[in-house]
């Protein structure tokens, strides 16, 4: 565990106890580690080229959970002279004693060490597979980001303290070894009798610490492809080569298409993209060496979903973004994190975009955007930037508003200044600043000198503030006001800003007519309470025109109603917005359920999946809060609402249907199996299931998810055997997550609990969170699943990573039907705050509250009734 805040609290006054002192810079590390993978232990020793910028006679470095051997400093041009090494885990500081001061220059810091091959899934970690011969196999990785390469080697592990690396592993004869950079040596050796390999890589570009790798262990990779000159693998567990055909044809795409967006070569000799069976986050931006879940590198795409495809695509568009922006360009301090993420965000969906047209990208990024605007309209949201100190803060700044918000405010402000100068901003950015660090700021200067525009306001506004705006269409004015889903903020404080430099553009709708083009789209910067708008005709205006825009657009009910009837002269992305902005004012009691319902009832043959989510997931909320008496009315409404368009499209692909339909059909078809429990979409999953299961045909991959809940939502015992069985067996990563998912599905009490004891010591470690989130999410079994969390909360915290802590109770939010049960989450998830995370567990209870703050709404005289009737056909 890292220490908490409090643990440093005894730092001398004006010392800041989580940054190093600037006297010594490092210059180039020599690394050399011994991994023992069968002792889950290591050694290793580390000379480091520093630069002694005033005299001293302490060198201060990080370094945690390591036994310091030996240690000695060699001053330019003199003899090694022996220190003392005094390690504090607490503030994870090695302190270098040295016998007199050491002058300022050039000098060399050695230091012998050992540590343990940790089973947590950060810095220098075990991780296991099962070979094709059923035997056990352990190799060991890294994961250094955020502040865990101190726990592989004593270094400077700070962001801006860049350097070059050049490591040497020692390995077992049949064990392969990837780093950073490629091998530049192999020698034979003998270390205690045992025959072993030295393997020396070349030193690596200039670079952060958090962005050092290596992995050893019994894998293998993939023949390269030579992509501008460099070579790239994929490096995967034995027996696994089918599946990295995708990945390799993405990679190809990256370094194609990044190097002429940024117009800089990729910056490393070589890519090799490594499958990690055991790994806590998704996938992470190793200078050349990029480690990722199994999940979300090797696929089949014969046995893959459209879905499962287009994550693996945006996954590997993301990690190799960051080699410009991250890597070669990196923040100064973590507060920054935000600029490296929501940039590697934005450029993972237009790359993907690109890669793949008819997978429409910057579309469905419109769902990924609006699960971030569900947190940023919460009293306990945060500014995209504030400011970290600890390592703790940092890891709690890897979230949906560092992503998704940040990557969704910078497409808003590449269509306000137009793609061409957004880009030119982004290539300058970069030159100025490659191998070096940056703040914020810098990016928003590069941008303004390229556009002529003060972009830094505008984007000061959506950055440096939390919270967004509603912007309301009156009678010929547009105003804004800050959203919120509560009138009031549940602890009697706002993270809400005020007031922000709004870049909107406007479209008017004329009466009677199809959508008109891009020449008529007005474009204004709302900065006051309101403005005047230019005329209309005998239209409608729609607000956000192209859908970019980071806020909710609120319409009055006569121009909601207008806007119904030219759903057909919207885009996607446009219909989608509407959408989920009636949702939004629904949830916050400043629309009606039915104003939603009344738009959904007009869809008729729409072919993307994202409006549809937004009424499948507002009917499955109405399902969470009804009295058992309204649920019949809620199955009514799905069926009403989803059952034309799911009978139009059928359960089986057809010939030149467009790449998305199949996403729709699998979410129509689930909503009415569930939500619905609508007979005969029961009958035919169940069908479909079972007769897979006896070898009678595969499912569709692109059904199999959907098919798999509304077996599990029966809850029978055999089928839950089945899955668990598919999921111990499975055919590739995909199969084997679908299966793990659909465990926590089942809706009877008995199987959850089989469920739970499976996540709490049956599964990996990187899995169980996500197993747990989903027995909270149980609609049978989710209050009693919550007893078990509380009662095995400190074997659940030890067992799982840190930073999937937050992630394992998102899904209390559901549990909002009985406002004590509501209650008793709010208190224990309060009393019990996590190291990491906390500031999203305050989140998840908000939205609790506006869960339970909607079902009483709902609930009060017979009111859901009355609403969902309104979708019935009269």
């Amino acid at each position: 565990m890292r220490s908490a805040p409090e643990a440093h609290q005894s730092a001398p006054a004006g010392v800041d106890s989580y940054r190093l002192p600037r006297t010594v810079e490092p210059v180039a590390y020599r690394i050399e580690l011994v991994p023992d993978l069968e002792a889950a232990r290591f050694t290793g020793a580390v000379e480091i080229d520093v630069r002694v910028l005033e005299p001293t006679d302490r060198v201060i470095l990080n370094a945690a959970e390591l036994d310091i051997a030996a240690a000695s400093v060699v001053p330019a041009g003199g003899e090694a002279v022996e220190v003392a090494a005094a390690l504090d885990e607490a503030s994870e500081r090695l302190v270098l004693a040295l016998p007199s001061p050491m002058p300022s220059g050039d000098a060399t810091v050695r230091l012998a060490f050992k540590g343990t091959l940790n089973d947590k899934l950060r810095g220098f970690y075990r991780s296991t597979f099962t070979d094709e011969e059923g035997r056990t196999r352990t190799i060991a990785t890294t994961q250094m980001e955020s502040t865990d390469a101190r726990r592989a080697f004593p270094c400077w592990d700070e962001p801006d303290r860049k350097a070059t690396f050049e490591l040497t592993l020692v390995v077992g004869e049949g064990d392969a070894a990837y780093s950073n950079s490629p091998a530049v040596e192999e020698e034979p050796v003998i270390l205690d009798g045992v025959k072993k390999r030295r393997v020396r890589f070349a030193p690596t570009m200039k670079m952060s610490s958090y962005l050092v790798a290596f992995v050893v262990g019994p894998l293998v990779a993939s023949e390269p492809i030579e992509v501008g000159g460099v070579p790239v693998r994929v490096v995967h567990a034995p027996g696994k080569e089918r599946l990295t055909a995708f990945a390799l044809d993405v990679a190809r795409h990256s370094l194609e298409y990044f190097p002429d967006y940024f117009a800089i070569p990729y910056p490393a000799e070589k890519l090799d993209l490594v499958a990690i069976p055991d790994f806590a986050s998704g996938a992470m931006e190793n200078v050349g060496c990029v480690t990722f879940r199994e999940s979300v590198l090797l696929i089949d795409p014969q046995n893959a979903s459209r879905v499962e495809l287009e994550r693996v695509a945006d996954v590997i568009h993301h990690e190799i973004a960051h080699m410009w922006f991250g890597d070669l360009v990196t923040m100064r301090w973590w507060e920054g994190i935000w600029l490296n993420e929501a940039f590697a965000t934005f450029m993972e969906v237009k790359a993907t975009d690109h890669y793949r047209p008819a997978w429409t990208r910057w579309t469905s990024f419109g769902l990924d955007r609006d699960a971030a605007m569900s947190v940023d309209g919460l009293h306990s949201t945060r500014p995209i930037e504030y400011p970290v100190r600890s390592p703790d803060e940092a890891d709690g700044m890897f979230d949906a508003l560092t992503y998704e918000k940040g990557g969704s405010v910078l497409r808003m402000l590449e269509q306000y200044l137009g793609t061409e100068v957004f880009r030119d901003g982004v290539r300058a950015y970069l030159r100025a600043h490659a191998y070096g660090n940056t703040e914020t700021a810098d990016l928003w200067s590069a941008l303004a000198e390229v556009s002529g525009e003060p972009i830094r306001t505008v984007a000061d506004s959506w950055i440096l503030q939390g919270g967004h705006p509603l912007v309301n269409l009156g009678d010929g004015t547009l105003g804004q006001e800050p959203f919120a889903y509560l009138p009031e903020p549940p602890d009697g404080e706002s993270s809400i800003g005020k007031r922000w430099l709004v870049p909107v553009l406007l479209r008017p709708l004329a009466g009677g007519h199809e959508g008109r083009g891009h020449d008529d789209v007005v474009r204004l910067l709302l900065a006051e309470e309101a403005a005047d708008l230019p005329p209309a005709g005998d239209g409608v205006v729609l607000v956000n025109a192209g859908g970019w825009g980071v806020y909710r657009a609120g319409y009055r009910p006569e121009h909601r109603a207008q806007l119904a009837e030219h759903l057909g002269s919207l885009t996607s992305l446009e219909r989608f917005d509407l959408f989920s902005d009636t949702w939004a004012l629904v949830l916050a009691g400043r629309a009606d359920l039915g104003d939603l319902l009344a738009l959904a009832s007009r869809l008729g043959d729409e072919d993307g999946p994202e409006t549809y989510n937004v009424v499948a997931s507002a009917l499955r909320l109405c399902a969470r809060i009804a009295r058992d008496a309204d649920r019949p009315a809620v199955e009514a409404a799905a069926r009403a609402l989803l059952g034309p368009r799911a009978a139009a499209l059928g359960w089986d692909g057809r010939t030149g249907e467009g790449e998305r339909v199949p996403t729709l059909r699998a979410l129509l078809i689930e909503a009415l199996g569930t939500t619905g429990a609508t007979p005969g979409v029961r009958d035919e999953a169940a069908r479909r299931f079972r007769s897979s299961r006896h070898g009678e045909g595969e499912l569709d991959p692109n059904l199999e998810s959907a098919v798999l809940a509304i077996v599990a939502d029966h809850g029978a015992e055999g089928d839950y055997d089945a899955v668990l069985d598919r999921y111990r067996h499975p055919l590739d990563p995909q199969d084997e997550r679908r299966h793990l998912a659909a465990l926590g599905a089942f809706a009877d009490t008995g199987l959850c609990r089989r469920t739970f004891d499976l996540a709490a010591g049956g599964i990996r470690r990187q899995d169980g969170p996500l197993v747990v989130r989903a027995l909270l999410a149980n609609r049978v079994g989710g209050p009693m699943c919550w007893e078990l969390v509380k009662a095995n909360w400190a074997l659940l915290l030890d067992r799982f990573p840190e930073t999937n802590h937050a992630a394992m109770v998102s899904t209390v939010r559901t549990l909002c039907r009985d406002p004590a049960l509501a209650a008793d989450v709010t208190r224990f998830l309060t009393g019990h705050p996590l190291a990491v995370g906390q500031r999203t567990v305050v989140q998840t209870l908000e939205q609790l509250a506006v869960n339970v703050r909607f079902g009483e709404r709902m609930r009060g005289a017979d009111r859901l009734a009355g609403e969902l009737a309104k979708a019935l056909p009269h």
